[in-house]
């Protein structure tokens, strides 16, 4: 149990390292326009990269969940048990404020640095309102994040089923996330992931943590809404291409 929470530790710390590092070092590097910056498409593909290699180097230990929502859709279908839940939220959300801080070091080494917490996005956050990078409003933001958490858990529990090609779950869910975020970056910031969510919040000011409440809610509910209707739609149907 200490490696498989060790792993998910590190694959949580990975993932909100490398997406909303992308986001806060890269998206804009060198002011609007400049073409080293990587924007919303290179922000999302970041995204589902850090997923892709955390769940090839780091899958097989503690099955690469590195999301309590996941976490929870995994235990809705059936997948993983209820008394590990507590410990695997627990260290997904430790890594990921532990990302968060070493970015906050990071991009305070660079000249002028400031956050400026009423800001849509403020330091990779997510919001709503005045604090979604595309104004969307409470009621968007939560049914974007439930259906597209949703759509994640059964993109992982159809990709990670027994009868799914061997080797490829991890590309599936890795391209899986930044399709995610193609979508509801405008939304959102796009969070489908309480931990990240957390772990960028706390140092992006008091607008972000007023709001974190619904990238928990929001994304809890879609993973578990996924884990059920992929329990019901394909886990014990025995069906075979014909």
């Amino acid at each position: 149990m200490i490696k498989r929470l060790a792993a998910e530790f590190i694959g949580t710390f990975w993932l909100v390292l490398g997406g909303c590092g992308s986001a806060v070092l890269a998206a804009n590097f060198g002011g609007d326009g400049n073409p080293l910056g990587i924007g919303l498409l290179g922000v999302s593909l970041a995204f589902g990269l850090t997923v892709l290699t955390g769940a090839y180097a780091l899958g097989h230990i503690s099955g690469g969940h590195f999301n309590p929502a996941v976490s929870f859709g995994l235990w809705a279908a059936g997948r993983f048990p209820a008394r590990d839940l507590a410990p695997y939220i627990v260290v997904q959300v430790l890594g990921a404020l532990l990302a968060g801080f070493i970015l906050w070091h990071i991009a305070a080494g660079a000249p002028g640095f400031a956050v400026d917490p009423n800001a849509a996005g403020a330091f990779a956050s997510n919001g709503f309102g005045s604090h979604s990078p595309g104004g969307y409003s409470l009621n968007a933001a939560f049914l974007c994040e439930i259906v597209m958490t949703a759509m994640f858990l059964v993109v992982i529990l159809g990709a990670t089923h027994p009868k799914a090609p061997a080797g490829f779950a991890p590309l599936a869910i890795g391209l899986a996330l930044t399709l995610i975020h193609l979508i509801s970056i405008p939304v959102t910031n796009t969070s489908v992931n309480p931990a990240r969510s957390t772990g960028v919040a706390v140092f992006a000011g008091s607008v972000a943590m007023s709001q974190l409440w619904l990238f928990w809610i929001a994304p809890i509910a879609g993973g578990l809404l996924g884990g059920v209707i992929y329990r019901w739609l394909g886990e014990d149907t025995g069906a075979t291409s014909r």
